[in-house]
């Protein structure tokens, strides 16, 4: 039998080259920082939001800087423990910062640069209280207090009802447009552009929302005409600008916690409005956590 030609016989040695390990092998002197760097380019393009990333960039340097490991592959169980006990926070501080760590890791250990997942077991303790949703009180007792004949507190008694009829997260609701409301169908038709999954969305509301929807759009062009702006969102302020002008800046918010306090509603804000919505599909669908997870 004739030998292969020199051409062919490959005498390089790359054994293992799409192990893990040897790519984790690769990465050692590949400092926390550099790694850090290409991990939030990565997250960006992957169209994650600003602020998820901005704090995965905060704790990872903060890790650093106080334990002092510099080079990833030093990173350890035991340097990590010493990082949470520098901590003067409480523990579900800890349990956020510690979730923004050990998803940088992941992400890692994705990338092959690290060759085991050292981190999984690493866990704090934290009594969880529970949280309650709003309640079919909740909300009407609200309503019934607002002056619909006023524009911040009808704007207000619409944010109120999307999001208990339809869960949205805040971030969406002020999002919203006009063409995402059709008040015939009474129906929000949803692109994926402000969704936080970028999928389309189709939801339902009822003929109260619908009437209170229909009264601020009319409401919102007569204030868009006086103040010379242009857009079409849904909610605007009294200068016709855009409501939120960061997402830790939100007037619908900070407009809720008001309420809260004034009028002793204490399931009323953002997030228990949402998390009635979840509630009320529980309970009409006998206990369907599938249902609910979906919705």
């Amino acid at each position: 039998m004739s030998k292969k030609r020199d051409g062919l016989n490959v005498s390089a040695d790359l054994n293992g080259i799409f192990d893990s390990r040897y790519n984790a092998a690769k990465s050692v002197g590949l400092t926390v920082e550099k790694a850090l760097e290409i991990v939030i380019k990565q997250m960006t393009t992957a169209g994650l939001r600003p602020r998820t990333i901005s704090d995965y960039e905060t704790y990872v340097k903060d890790f650093s800087n106080k334990t002092g490991v510099e080079s990833l592959t030093d990173m350890s169980v035991d340097s990590i423990y010493e990082w949470l006990a520098l901590m003067n926070v409480k523990p579900q501080t800890k349990l956020f910062r510690l979730k923004c760590l050990r998803a940088f890791l992941g992400r890692c250990y994705d990338n092959g640069w690290i060759a085991d997942k050292f981190w999984r077991n690493i866990n704090i303790r934290v009594d969880t209280p529970v949280k309650e949703g709003a309640t079919n009180d909740d909300v009407p007792t609200l309503l019934r207090i607002l002056d619909l004949t006023d524009f911040v507190q009808l704007r207000d008694a619409a944010a109120i009802l999307i999001k208990y009829q339809t869960g949205l997260r805040l971030a969406t609701v002020t999002e919203l447009e006009e063409h995402h409301i059709d008040l015939d169908a009474k129906l929000l038709r949803l692109d994926g552009s402000i969704l936080k999954n970028r999928k389309m969305l189709i939801l339902p509301f009822d003929d109260r929302l619908a009437r209170i929807l229909d009264a601020l759009m009319k409401q919102n062009a007569i204030i868009r005409s006086e103040k010379c702006t242009k857009n079409r969102l849904i909610f605007i302020t009294q200068q016709g600008t855009k409501i939120a002008t960061s997402q830790s800046s939100n007037n619908i918010s900070k407009r809720l916690n008001m309420y809260k306090r004034q009028y002793g509603l204490t399931n009323i804000n953002a997030h228990a409005l949402r998390r009635g919505f979840a509630k009320d599909i529980y309970e009409k669908s006998g206990g369907d956590i599938a249902l609910v997870s979906k919705a």
